[in-house]
């Protein structure tokens, strides 16, 4: 069987393209294939974000998978979902409405029938067509791959951390899937300063009152969204577009991205918290750790210590190119064009050569600083649609 497209990846990149390609008649169920390690789509957005408590996305309710814009909002009209599932001036919606109405979309579109549970671990070139391996030995056969690749499984530890490594179940990266955060060691000390670290300690502080503190390298940034809006459209993204040189085109994404920032209904809940003495909050660089007489763990953060009995890292990911060994290698034998960050360099249409495409991560120094959102995989799916 030789398929029409491949996608690389399941998450909202992956699903995002896939329901555009299918709506837009660009291929038929039985001809896309969507390999992904898991068994259904959204299975990592769905856990972590339900890991994490989150109630409400970030971004507003024209940001969904379906190709309309306005399809979240009828959805929520025709199943009676209450208006309060809107949250604020950009109707933000709940976690439970978005995730309905994508696994209702992706149930309608027959994306089970695409979907393929494995790990891939090459990409070749055979007869004119795209192979994409996987760890289980099968071979897949395409005129067109798409890599939508994430970088969610590249957890950041910082490294100061290092020296307590072995410390058994005191250290969790909070995307870390092994974790269980109803039986920590209390109290806790959560580390990061943005929208995860916030969720973080208010699920938290629930669980174990008065035992969470909150160390932040700096104070609060209070942003409504991770980039400005105007870099949903052609404000900003028209002379992103004339950047000629990649490395300026990345610093341009470094300083457009509020990085460790969080909207302002979970900055006055922090603080609420604060003010009932639910959480306590630490401002400052952690310098070092040590393993105190009692198994404690003692933080140096600027000039005070802080004692904790367990440390949740809510530092995010690393943030080096995904697809690891097998895109590298990818990467040497078709003498695919990387920028000096290791990032493709692709056309406008996302093809990093003849019928292979990127969206996610992998296509922000086209896409620009919202390539990774649910915003950036709606813009991708549109390019790659539009040029087929």
């Amino acid at each position: 069987m030789i398929y029409d497209w491949i996608v690389v990846g399941g998450g909202i990149q992956g699903s995002t393209i896939a329901a555009f390609l299918l709506k837009n008649n660009k291929v038929s169920t039985d001809k896309l294939r969507i390999i992904d390690p898991h068994e259904m789509p959204l299975f990592k957005w769905t856990k972590s974000t339900e890991r994490i408590g989150m109630k409400f996305l970030r971004s507003p309710f024209v940001h969904h998978l379906d190709v309309d814009p306005f399809s979240l909002r009828s959805y929520a009209a025709n199943h009676q979902w209450k208006k309060s599932e809107f949250y604020g001036v950009y109707k933000r919606p709940s976690l439970e409405m978005f995730n309905e109405h994508s696994q209702s979309l992706l149930h309608d579109l027959g994306l089970g029938a695409s979907w393929h549970q494995g790990y891939v671990k090459g990409l070749d070139r055979e007869d004119n067509f795209w192979v994409v391996s996987t760890a289980e030995g099968e071979r897949l056969k395409s005129n067109k791959v798409v890599l939508a690749l994430s970088i969610n499984d590249q957890l950041h530890v910082p490294e100061w951390a290092d020296s307590i490594k072995n410390t058994q179940n005191q250290l969790f990266h909070i995307f870390d899937e092994a974790a269980d955060f109803t039986e920590l060691r209390t109290p806790v000390a959560v580390i990061g300063g943005g929208i995860t670290a916030a969720h973080t300690v208010i699920k938290l502080s629930a669980l174990y009152p008065g035992q969470v503190t909150l160390i932040k390298r700096h104070p609060f940034k209070v942003c409504d969204f991770d980039s400005d809006p105007g870099w949903l459209g052609p404000k900003y993204q028209k002379n992103y577009q004339r950047i000629t040189d990649y490395s300026e085109r990345r610093d341009v994404i470094k300083k457009a991205r509020n990085r460790g920032s969080l909207p302002s209904e979970l900055f006055h809940k922090l603080r609420k918290l604060e003010n009932n003495q639910t959480i306590k909050l630490a401002d400052g660089e952690v310098t070092s750790v040590k393993e105190g007489e009692n198994k404690e763990l003692i933080l140096s953060v600027d000039t005070q210590e802080v004692k904790v009995q367990s440390i949740v890292f809510a530092t995010g990911f690393r943030p080096s190119r995904p697809g690891g060994s097998w895109l590298e290698k990818a990467i040497e034998t078709f003498g695919l064009p990387c920028a000096k960050c290791g990032y493709p360099i692709i056309s406008q249409s996302l093809e990093w050569c003849q019928h292979l495409y990127v969206t996610g991560p992998l296509a922000e120094l086209e896409i620009g600083p919202i390539a990774r959102n649910i915003s950036g995989a709606r813009q991708a799916a549109e390019r790659i649609v539009r040029s087929v």
